[in-house]
């Protein structure tokens, strides 16, 4: 365990370059406060001696990159359902939303990702556009062309 000058030390270094790698990997201040805290709490806790400042900075990166992997591995494994998992759930679907998540799960991927995320998510096409790595036209023209699909596939205009 380390003393409290080897502590105060370190966070003054090493803090801003946490943050910053915590927060490309996360993109979310309160996680990235999350992943900041167990890094700075294994570093006290640690008994690892450097040998020199860079291999200290290599342990702080080394640390904080695999501590928002696997926090990232770890959220998405226990707090996402998938859609087949939804489908194999009936009891729980009124028979016409039933229908309609049978044709959303029938579109191509492309079309299924924004469909869902704007209509089960409530996400705006803007900000499908930042999730997904793509440019908000595109965004509505697949959103615009999902719901030509779903309307073909339900039978009217009953369903928008």
């Amino acid at each position: 365990m380390r003393n409290e000058q080897e502590v105060t030390r370190a966070i003054e270094q090493y803090s801003d370059m946490v943050r910053r790698l915590c927060m490309v990997h996360l993109k979310n201040h309160a996680d990235t406060e999350d992943i900041f805290q167990n890094v700075f709490l294994r570093y006290v806790l640690s008994s690892v001696s450097f040998e020199n400042e860079e291999h200290e900075k290599a342990w702080f990166i080394r640390v904080t990159v695999n501590a928002c992997k696997d926090f990232l591995k770890n959220f998405f494994r226990s707090h996402t359902v998938s859609l087949e998992e939804i489908m194999e759930q009936p009891a729980l679907l009124l028979p016409d939303n039933r229908e309609v998540l049978e044709a959303v799960l029938s579109l191509p991927v492309k079309y299924r990702e924004v469909v869902y995320l704007h209509f089960y998510e409530e996400y705006t096409a803007p900000q499908i556009g930042r999730i997904l790595g793509k440019n908000v036209n595109t965004v509505y023209t697949l959103l615009a062309r999902a719901k030509q699909m779903l309307r073909e596939k339900l039978g009217g205009d009953g369903y928008e």
